[in-house]
């Protein structure tokens, strides 16, 4: 496995060549690679209560995901942008990611939350880390996706 380099930062503390590798890699696999046209930019990426992931192998970006929070503390923190570069998947990358998602918003909003809407067929994946459906299946972008939530550690207790 390749040693990675793991980096969390606020929308504001992304200089711009880290801004365009994760656009960049969002847009390769989401719309290139996936066939889903969408608009990508969407207005959070440079917020303050927007955390980045990015997970960098020999100095590129081989990962990344999104943190949304919330100004409401009773909300669910919102995982997305969900991404691995096709050169990094399959060797247990993608559950080390969402596991640091986790821990992350374990740590810095302790109670709250998790949310994400999971394409379908990844459901099971994100059942393994405790997340359960809560709407039915619905399609976005032309991609059949589901709601799911995992419930805080200190609500499992």
């Amino acid at each position: 496995m390749a040693s990675y380099d793991w980096i969390w930062q606020t929308g504001p503390e992304l200089d711009p060549a880290e801004l365009y590798a994760l656009l960049s890699l969002r847009e390769a696999v989401f719309v290139v690679e996936q066939q889903c046209p969408y608009q990508e930019l969407d207005g959070r990426d440079l917020s303050a209560s927007t955390h980045h992931l990015q997970v960098r192998a020999a100095g590129q970006l081989a990962a990344t995901l999104r943190l949304l929070v919330p100004e409401q503390p009773d909300q669910p923190v919102s995982i997305g942008r969900v991404v691995i570069h096709p050169d990094h998947r399959g060797g247990g990358l993608g559950h080390e990611l969402l596991r640091a998602a986790l821990r992350r918003i374990e740590s810095l909003w302790p109670g709250r939350d998790a949310r994400l809407s999971a394409q379908a067929h990844l459901q099971g994946y994100y059942g393994h880390h405790g997340f359960e459906a809560v709407s039915r299946v619905y399609v976005e972008d032309g991609i059949p996706h589901i709601d799911m939530q995992r419930e805080s550690s200190l609500e499992r207790q």
